[in-house]
Order: C-alpha cells, then structure tokens, then sequence
C-alpha cells in the first residue's frame, strides 16, 4: 500500500492500494486481502471445495463444453446424425443396417455424427470410416464406462445431454433414426419437436426399419391425431424406410431444398399459413 501525495489544494493524503486494475483510496485495507496478492490467493489450496459443485461454477462447465463443442464441429463438413440403439449386437440385422448406412453416406460427401457408443452407433461410425468417410463421435458422461468406440475419427465427450443434442442438431442436415430405446426416442422427439415449431427448417427425419417402428407410427396416427394433440400433417415430419439408397435420397433432395431457398428459389419447409401444432 502507497500514500499519494499531498494534493496542492491542502487535502490529507490518502491510502491507496491496488487490486489488478482496480485502485482503491480511503479507509482502512480489507485485512483479508492485506498481505497477499491475487496470484498467492489462486494458488493456494487451503479453504473448502463446495463451491466447485455450486450452479454458478457449473454454469461455467456448461459455457465451456458449448466452446468445445463448438471449436470442434465448427468446420466440420455436411454431416448426418445416425441414432440407434448402444445395445445392438455386432450379427443383428440391425447393426448390418447401420453399416450400410454410414458407407451410403460417406460415398454421398457427407460425415457421419453418432452418439459414438457401441452398438448402432459403432456400426454407422464403422460404415463411415470403413467407406473413407469422417467419422464423429459425440460421446456422453455415464455412470458406467462407455469409450467411444474404435471407429470414431473425431470425438468429444460430453458432461451434459442438452449441450451433446444441442451439437447434433447444430452441425447434421438430417437425422437418420435406427431402431433404439429410451435415448433414441428423446433424440427422435427432440428433432420432431424442432421441426414442427419451425425452429430448424428443411431437416429430413428418417426412421429406418418399418417393422420396429410400425407400432410408434401407427399410435401417432390412431391415437395422437384422434385426440388432436398433433395434426395429421406433423405425420409427414418424417418418413419411415428400409432402403438404404432412400436414406440418402431423402438427404439429398433436402440439400437441394435449402440451397435453392438460400438462394432465392421460395422454396418452404411448411405453407405460409400451416401454424405448427402444440409441441
């Protein structure tokens, strides 16, 4: 702490200390500041740890997995997001589809992004890389173990669901939606919901293999549009499919959509006067 010098006008000199850029005049130190410095108050260790699991701090966590996430993908190129279930087994049906898929998309020009877990995620990750596609993996903090798997090129490991979805809306054209449970469901809605409030436009959602998902589709249709909750319209939201080559024309034609509205061409992902229903 320094004195500044007596001002000609007669006033008393004043303390004055500096806190970095701050200066303070008047009164006395705070005594818990006096004698250190804001380096030794960083690097020491002492004092208790509960403020690491408080809201503040997390939003900090959350702020920087957007940053990575974000620096990641950001140059990533036109990519899909394949979902699928992490329990499918390597001689299902199932994973051959998610093989098949991943090769078909990375012969198209477009990068695959997967959850990067096992099962149908490994096996769109593998169809990619194997095909000489990129290969993503966005991969999830779990309260078991779960690497990413050995055919993801690019991976990041997430603390949280909302920022991991968040990516794979952000850097995908569409979502290709193999069969799956709980996860792959939240990750379907997410993208339904998305889609019928207009908050993402000209975004294919494709369900791949018409007898696991026959049941879903026939309750939407038999159940949810009877009660009015959606409209019989959200159906063509999405199309359900067992053909590989359709994937990727699906994805295609809605390239091809968005390029020629970008440019001027009118085209709409929904008529003007089509309000969405209630998500």
């Amino acid at each position: 702490m320094t004195t500044t010098p007596e001002p000609a006008g007669g006033r008393k000199p004043r303390p004055t200390r500096h806190r970095g850029p701050v200066m303070l005049r008047g009164g006395e130190p705070d005594p818990r500041l006096q004698g250190t410095t804001t380096d030794a108050r960083l690097l020491d260790r002492r004092g208790p740890t509960d403020w690491v699991h408080t809201d503040p701090w997390r939003v900090l966590r959350i702020q920087s997995e957007f940053v990575e996430g974000f620096g990641l993908l950001a140059e990533l190129p036109r990519a899909v997001s394949v979902f699928g279930s992490a329990r499918t087994p390597q001689d299902s049906p199932h994973y051959a589809s998610g093989v098949a898929i991943g090769a078909a998309l990375a012969e198209a020009g477009y990068a695959v992004i997967t959850g990067g877990g096992p099962g149908a995620m490994e096996a769109a990750n593998r169809g990619a890389s194997e095909a000489g596609g990129l290969s993503v993996g966005l991969g999830i903090e779990l309260p078991f173990e779960q690497e990413l798997n050995e055919w993801v090129d690019v991976g990041i490991a997430f603390r949280y669901f909302f920022v991991r979805k968040t990516m794979f809306v952000k850097y995908a054209q569409a979502f290709v939606i193999l069969p799956g449970g709980f996860g792959t469901l939240d990750e379907l809605f997410e993208a339904l919901t998305l889609v019928q409030t207009r908050k993402v436009t000209r975004f294919p959602v494709v369900l791949f293999g018409s007898e696991y998902w026959s049941g879903l589709v026939d309750w939407l249709r038999t159940t949810m549009v009877p009660a009015a909750t959606i409209k019989d319209s959200d159906l063509d939201l999405f199309t359900v499919t067992d053909d590989v080559d359709e994937v990727v024309r699906i994805v295609q034609e809605a390239e091809k959509a968005r390029q020629a509205g970008d440019n001027g061409g009118g085209m709409r992902a929904f008529p003007i006067d089509d309000a969405p229903s209630d998500a």
